[in-house]
């Protein structure tokens, strides 16, 4: 019953601090901006702060976990991610409002998914339906979040203090229950022992031709290192996540302005591209889901390549998304791409390496989240330079593509004993 509930909690957590984080910010910011007299360009370089520090502090919670343990680095990571809503909600200056978007981005890495992974996999040896669960919250916290927004702005009079200071309170709330749960870390040590040996059982008693791959070698940071695999799931986290930024940032002005050429009036285009983003969010959503419910059973190898394969027809198909057919493939495409890949490289991390050093490899994995932030960048420069988002979507699928023929030849790394 307690693995339950730390899957449950944990799974809250995530889809809270997505939901108050990267799913409202950008609906309530218009009202920040228009009672604060902000500008659109300098309000908008908070998601770049946010999404900067996000990446940029993956290596802290690994640090934090190693030396005062999970419960306390939950509590601090909660505490950090709610001042950084206060600060959001006090807002009077650009200076706190850039200061209160830093520490979203560190407290989102702090109480979410590098001690999530962490956690699940130390409790489960079949590890791929509760990931597959933690990481579909959190896509629902995405779709949820601007629906949240709205309603609590609208029970209060559009008074954004007052929704963020409730979204504070709550993530204070449940960051205090799930580092309850985890307890001490003698609790959590024992139930690691305990699924580390089956897990190094099953993978020593597997058949050479195993359907699933499962490393019966406790690899070291240095080791896994120096193999090939570990750059191609590091590309494909960083190609999923620059996709996934960027789509998020200029997709919808992309498809105004690819319809206005077509003949669309400009605001319906706008609503279309807001359409289609949503129902990206609900295939990210499904894709986990469903990820979940097959990743033990399907080389999660093969789930990396589908979701790189569809993360480049989606980017194709939104280049010139001007029919209702090619926008439905962006969507899916895309959105299948992005839930999947964040899912498959979790797994094949672990199954690949082991769990000892998963700590360490998953934080390096995530730290490439901050150079993904560059996505929005590169495509505004290829907008004025070259006319149009196109460009840039094109050049990202065979980025891609480099990747997903990586994936497809990819085989599980072999340990070698100068390496340990």
């Amino acid at each position: 019953m307690r693995r339950i509930a730390l899957l449950a909690g944990f799974s809250l957590l995530l889809f809270l601090i997505t939901a108050s984080t990267y799913g409202s910010l950008g609906v309530i910011l218009p009202t920040m901006i228009g009672e604060l007299g902000w500008s659109f360009e300098k309000a908008f370089l908070g998601f770049s702060v946010l999404g900067l520090l996000t990446g940029a502090s993956s290596w802290l919670p690994a640090i934090l976990i190693r030396r005062i343990g999970v419960r306390w680095t939950l509590l601090l990571g909660a505490a950090v991610l709610a001042a950084g809503l206060l600060g959001f909600a006090g807002a009077e200056s650009l200076t706190r409002y850039y200061v209160g978007a830093a520490l979203c981005g560190i407290g989102f890495q702090m109480a979410a998914l590098i001690p999530g992974t962490h956690v699940l996999s130390a409790l489960y040896r079949q590890r791929a339906l509760p990931f597959g669960i933690y990481f579909t919250f959190g896509s629902l916290g995405g779709v949820a979040g601007p629906w949240m927004a709205l309603a609590i702005m609208g029970a209060t009079g559009n008074d954004w203090r007052t929704y963020w200071l409730i979204q504070a309170a709550l993530a204070s709330v449940v960051g205090l229950v799930c580092a309850a749960l985890v307890g001490g870390s003698k609790w959590l040590a024992t139930a690691a022992h305990a699924v580390d040996a089956e897990v190094e059982h099953a993978a020593r008693a597997a058949p050479a031709d195993a359907r699933v791959y499962r490393t019966a070698h406790e690899w070291t940071v240095k080791a896994a290192l120096r193999t090939p695999q570990f750059y191609v799931l590091l590309a494909a986290y960083f190609t999923h996540l620059l996709t996934g930024v960027t789509v998020a940032s200029v997709s919808v002005t992309h498809l105004s302005e690819i319809g206005v050429a077509a003949g669309v009036a400009a605001a319906a285009a706008a609503a279309i591209g807001a359409k289609m983003l949503s129902l990206e969010s609900l295939m990210q959503t499904l894709a986990r889901l469903g990820g979940g419910f097959i990743g033990d059973r399907v080389d999660p190898k093969w789930l990396l390549v589908g979701a790189q394969g569809m993360l480049v027809v989606g980017l194709l198909a939104l280049a010139s998304a001007t029919t209702a057919p090619l926008m439905l493939l962006y969507a899916v495409g895309t959105g299948v791409g992005f839930g999947l890949t964040v899912l498959a490289v979790s797994m094949l991390l672990l199954n690949y390496y082991g769990r000892s050093s998963n700590l360490e490899l998953f934080s390096l994995t995530c730290l490439v989240g901050a150079v993904s932030a560059a996505g929005p960048f590169i495509a505004g420069v290829m907008r004025d330079r070259l006319g149009g988002f196109a460009p840039t979507f094109q050049v990202f699928a065979a980025v891609i593509a480099v990747v997903f023929v990586a994936a497809i030849f990819m085989k599980p790394p072999r340990p070698k004993a100068n390496w340990a």
